[in-house]
């Protein structure tokens, strides 16, 4: 084998490796969207509220067995990465204080919104905890 496939192996087993280095879940964990319910119409701010069943809430950092925190999706139409940290963008908001609820600044119209649990180092448990994706309407 030569130098440049050892290599090539190498890193296919780190990306193995790191992938198999996700934190796992308990089959069932749930996180839920309380409040808005799917196909609520509402006024901005709107208020959100989120679930969580089967492990418990704990701030970013923060690395113990059957702990995470919130990430909202709002509308997003494609998941990020499930394997590697989420990204902090408007449509990925981050929650790594703990927090359960949240109030939104969001445009009139049409809004989708998901929860996803991610752990100490914001990447998706393994299997992902993440809520049925709701839509709302912003008056």
């Amino acid at each position: 084998m030569s130098q440049s496939e050892a290599t090539a192996d190498e890193r296919e087993a780190a990306t193995e490796d790191l992938s198999s280095k996700r934190t796992s879940a308990p089959a069932s964990a749930e996180v839920t969207i309380l409040t808005p319910e799917d196909g609520a119409t509402v006024t901005s701010p709107v208020t959100v509220e989120f679930g969580l069943e089967g492990m418990d809430v704990a701030k970013a950092g923060t690395d113990e067995e059957n702990t995470g925190h919130h990430h909202l999706l709002i509308d997003l139409d494609k998941l990020p990465p499930l394997d590697e940290p989420l990204p902090s963008t408007d449509q990925v908001v981050h929650f790594g204080g703990g927090q359960t609820t949240t109030e939104l600044e969001l445009e009139p119209g049409e809004h989708t919104l998901q929860l996803l649990l991610g752990d100490h180092m914001h990447v998706p448990h393994e299997p992902p905890i993440m809520s049925e994706k709701i839509t709302i309407t912003v008056e």
